[in-house]
């Protein structure tokens, strides 16, 4: 092994930090779902599917940048579990619409709790001001716009001084 990949070397590089502070977040997050009988995958679908808006597979695998394998997959755990239906398109029959069933919607609003708690533990060896910073600067890597998760209630430390 070089000098250069040793672990103070790599604690600088910023692939690095982002691979192993993603691990122990979905480790984390993973746990905290568990007892409600999701994923983090399956979370994001429920999420993308509370549009206002009915979304087509197709279009909310853009939404989620999942290819249409995986949509169908996840989509296919998701109605077997009672939580989405499929239909066809009024508009376009060669298309599916796929919709949050009542027990999805309950299970998303108990779900998202769960993540927003599981955040604010996540980034609380954070001061406020900086886990907001990270939030920031991360939507600003990753292109993202402000959006409904940006609110006050929404934030990792909202109410909550580390």
């Amino acid at each position: 092994m070089t000098s250069d990949t040793s672990p103070g070397l790599l604690s600088t590089r910023l692939g690095y930090l982002l691979k192993h502070a993603h691990l122990r977040y979905a480790e984390e997050s993973g746990r905290a779902l568990a007892p409600l009988g999701l994923d983090g995958r399956e979370l994001a679908v429920l999420a993308v599917l509370a549009a206002d808006v009915p979304l087509s597979q197709q279009e909310a695998a853009g939404r989620l940048g999942v290819d249409r394998t995986t949509m169908v997959a996840l989509v296919d755990t998701l109605e077997a579990k009672g939580l989405v239906d499929r239909r066809r398109s009024p508009a376009d029959r060669r298309k599916n619409i796929v919709q949050l069933t009542d027990q999805g919607g309950d299970l998303l609003h108990r779900a998202e709790r769960v993540r927003r708690d599981t955040d604010r533990r996540f980034l609380a060896a954070l001061p406020t001001a900086q886990a907001d910073a990270l939030l920031t600067a991360l939507r600003t890597l990753t292109g993202q716009n402000a959006g409904p998760d940006t609110g006050p209630e929404a934030g990792p430390n909202t109410g909550q001084t580390p």
